[in-house]
C-alpha cells in the first residue's frame, strides 16, 4: 500500500537540536515543507556519511522552506552524545528526533519489528502535514542529499503549479511539462 498522500500522525517526541535538547511534534511540522529521514542507528557506519551529506546541504534546504529531520530510534541522550564524539555529526544543525518507543517509525512504516530499528526512509512532507514523496533504501546503501533537494523542489513546483509535472532529472529554471494525450502517444 502506498503511502503517499496519507497524513502523518501526532507525535511528540525529544530531540536534539543547537545543543540542547527540545520537543517536537506534528504542530512545529505543519505549515512548512519537511523531510523525515530514518536511518538506523547511530553510532554506525553508512548513517554519518549520509547526515554529513544532509548538513552539507542544510542551508539550501532552508533556503527553499524544508526543515530536516533525522529521525532513529535512539534517545535524545544517544544523539547527543555522537554529536559530542563525532566530527561528521558534529556539522548537524537540523533536529534529530529520538523515537525509543517507535511511534514515529511505525507511522511512517519503516520499523524492523526484531531488530527495534529504522529502515533506511526519506519522506518528503508537504505543509499540510502529508507525504508526497518517499523512498526506502536497503540499510546498506547510502542516500544522496541534493537529490533529495531536487526531490523536495519537484514537489514544491508541482504543488504550486498543478498543471505541470517534473521530467527525469528537472532542476529549478528548467523546462517541465504538461500533461496531454501528445505527450503519451495516444495521438
Amino acid at each position: 500500500m502506498s503511502l503517499i498522500g496519507k497524513e502523518i500522525k501526532e507525535f511528540k517526541v525529544q530531540a536534539f537540536h543547537e545543543g540542547a535538547f527540545k520537543e517536537v511534534t506534528k504542530e512545529n511540522v505543519l505549515g512548512q515543507w519537511s523531510v523525515f529521514f530514518f536511518y538506523p542507528a547511530d553510532f554506525t557506519f553508512v548513517c554519518p556519511t549520509e547526515l554529513e551529506d544532509l548538513a552539507e546541504k542544510y542551508s539550501e534546504f532552508k533556503a527553499i522552506g524544508c526543515e530536516i529531520y533525522s529521525v532513529s530510534t535512539d534517545s535524545h541522550f544517544v544523539h547527543k552524545a555522537w554529536h559530542d564524539v563525532s566530527k561528521a555529526v558534529k556539522k548537524i544543525q537540523y533536529p534529530m528526533l529520538a523515537d525509543p518507543t517507535h511511534a514515529i517509525s511505525r507511522d511512517f512504516e519503516v520499523l524492523i519489528e526484531e531488530d527495534g530499528m529504522a529502515e533506511r526512509g526519506t519522506f518528503v512532507v508537504n505543509p499540510e502535514g502529508k507525504i508526497v514523496s518517499y523512498e526506502v533504501t536497503a540499510g546498506n546503501v547510502g542516500r544522496n542529499a541534493e537529490e533529495l533537494l531536487r526531490k523536495v523542489q519537484a514537489a514544491q513546483f508541482v504543488a504550486e503549479h498543478g498543471d505541470e509535472v517534473c521530467p527525469a532529472n528537472w532542476k529549478p529554471g528548467q523546462e517541465t511539462l504538461k500533461p496531454s494525450l501528445d505527450l503519451v502517444g495516444l495521438i
